[in-house]
């Protein structure tokens, strides 16, 4: 072999060991065999896993116009078998002379000499590299080494290939396992300290849907004999949640029966998830906790590539399902408990009220009533005259009492002045209607314009907070004085309540009312309490709330949006 032919081909080898895409080699392995070899055409043929025939067959040097003439590429009968058969090289003068000639299509380029090689890949017959009609003559020595030493290359180009895409699959599979590890990890952290259930559902539906990069993602829960779509993420699922679907039409009845994660690679036609969303493939795996099935976490298709869901992105989303089962039963258990003590300390405000009422302006009036019937029955003028002026001082009474249960329940001031002069009331009441003295110190920067007030629900929050605390401080707390400071600055309310009373132990759980009103009052906005306090040594309340929630309208009605206490 010539120097400058053994140079091109140590020059075309570097260039074919450095290549990673397949489609390169071959294109290049192609051209450069015409050139050193002078063959007007050049093929590989690829053999399929069963190494019985070919499963590819490219080419170079016919045009596209002859190949679509020629019809459908050889499978590797013929003379193109006989490497197939036996993966070693073939030189002949006449390709039509050799017994196994199948000969060729009809539109097919005439070809007489030939050269196939074997392209073998670590010690296994890959493909065969064939050459044809040699300009001026046949193949020599040198054209069957220089195609030997190509195929070689190519071979060594193939064997790269194929290592570069195990360890990028390998990568790809350790990138996508650390970050389905790192958002499980981030949503267990998220979902450690939430408790709404609506931000719950969010959050576990949203995240599942990133961590398998699916095109959408839904959350149902069970009702019944139905699932309920509580919550959905992604492409096509705007007007689903609330939907109510029967167990048996839906694609996690099979999950609910089974128990275990459920892959259905084609959805069927007549489903709501095909129907409705437009769904083609599905991953529905339960979400469990102590043995109960708290709903179905379901992620449908994948948002990029047509890549099917596969046992990976199966233990991805059994593990996420696991720890999202525990925040969504947690949160339910921490919604229902909230709403049972919310009962409860609504019917011990009613029951105070049915008292108040019964004990005093109940009685005031059945007192004025015999009052009055008794004077009316005597026929005394002074004794009628003396029993409407007792009636008089009993209304005026009762009237007081009235007043002073509905400012309890919502204080006109309230709606009509603003927080800061509701509390002034509020200071003034409590220091006349007991022996405390309530120190009140307001400094706002909002004041009560209409303009700038704080929206209902924070003024409502604030009032309520203060009215219970001081409540708390005077009777139960037997305090003799209590300072009262609310200030607004950077967007947050700050409230502090202190009082000189005999204190109790704050990690002691407590049934009384005035605490579990103030928490749930400010678990409403978001608020937060600091509580400060020792046996002996009175009670500080540190509150703070936020004022970043929007405010309505300054017109918007605010009587009508009052909150209940």
């Amino acid at each position: 072999m010539d120097e400058a032919r053994l140079r091109r081909l140590l020059d075309v080898g570097r260039s074919l060991i450095t290549q990673l895409d397949p489609e390169a080699v071959f294109a290049r392995l192609l051209e450069v065999a015409r050139e050193l070899t002078g063959a007007r055409y050049a093929a590989i043929g690829v053999l399929d896993e069963r190494r019985e025939r070919l499963e590819r067959f490219l080419t170079a040097g016919i045009d596209d116009d002859t190949h679509r003439l020629i019809g459908q590429l050889p499978g590797g009968h013929g003379v193109l078998g006989v490497l197939i058969d036996e993966p070693q090289r073939l030189r002949l003068a006449d390709v039509a002379a050799h017994p196994r000639s199948y000969g060729f299509p009809l539109a097919h380029p005439p070809m007489t000499t030939f050269l196939g090689v074997p392209i073998v890949v670590e010690d296994q017959a890959w493909g065969n590299l064939y050459l044809t009609e040699k300009d001026g003559g046949e193949f020599t020595d040198d054209d069957e080494e220089a195609a030997v030493v190509l195929a070689d290359w190519a071979a060594i180009a193939i064997s790269n290939s194929r290592l570069y895409r195990a360890v990028r699959e390998r990568r790809d599979e350790l990138e996508r396992a650390v970050r389905g590890l790192e958002t499980t990890t981030e949503i267990s952290r998220a979902l450690g300290g939430e408790t709404d259930l609506e931000r719950v559902l969010e959050l576990v539906v949203k995240r599942s849907r990133a961590l398998l990069d699916a095109r959408s993602a839904e959350i149902a829960l069970l009702d019944g004999d139905e699932f309920v779509i509580a919550a959905v993420a992604g492409e096509g699922v705007g007007g689903v949640p609330g939907t109510r679907i029967s167990i048996d039409e839906s694609l996690a009845g099979a999950a609910l029966k089974s128990g275990r994660l459920q892959r259905v690679p084609e959805i069927p036609r007549d489903s709501f998830a095909y129907r409705e969303l437009g769904a083609r493939s599905a991953l529905v795996t339960p979400m469990s906790f102590r043995n109960r099935p708290v709903g179905f976490l379901i992620v449908f298709d994948r948002l990029r590539g047509d890549r099917p869901f596969n046992e990976e992105d199966e233990r991805l989303l059994e593990a996420f399902a696991a720890s999202a089962a525990i925040a969504v039963a947690t949160a339910q258990h921490a919604g229902d408990e909230a709403l049972r003590r919310s009962i409860e300390a609504s019917e011990r405000e009613r029951s105070r009220w049915a008292r108040e009422l019964h004990d005093e302006t109940l009685q005031q009036l059945a007192a004025l009533r015999v009052l009055l019937s008794g004077a009316l029955r005597s026929g005394d003028h002074d004794r009628l005259q003396t029993a409407v002026g007792d009636a008089i001082e009993y209304l005026k009474t009762g009237v007081g009492d009235l007043r002073s249960l509905i400012t309890d329940l919502r204080p006109a001031a309230l709606d009509e002045f603003g927080i800061e002069s509701a509390l002034e009331a509020l200071a003034e009441r409590v220091s006349r209607q007991t022996d405390a003295v309530v120190d009140l110190e307001v400094d706002l920067v909002h004041d009560d314009e209409a303009d700038s007030r704080y929206s209902p629900e924070i003024e409502a929050t604030v009032y309520r907070v203060v009215q219970e605390a001081l409540t708390n401080a005077v009777k139960h707390g037997e305090a003799t004085r209590v300072h009262v400071r609310v200030s607004d600055r950077d967007g947050t309310v700050n409230v502090t309540v202190r009082d000189d009373g005999k204190g109790f132990n704050p990690q002691e759980s407590s049934a009384g009312f005035g605490l579990l009103g103030i928490r749930e009052r400010l678990a409403l906005v978001r608020g937060t309490l600091k509580i400060e306090s020792a046996p002996g040594v009175g009670t500080t309340l540190e509150i703070s709330i936020s004022l970043l929630t929007p405010r309505p309208p300054p017109d918007a009605g605010r009587a009508s949006r009052a909150v209940p206490p």
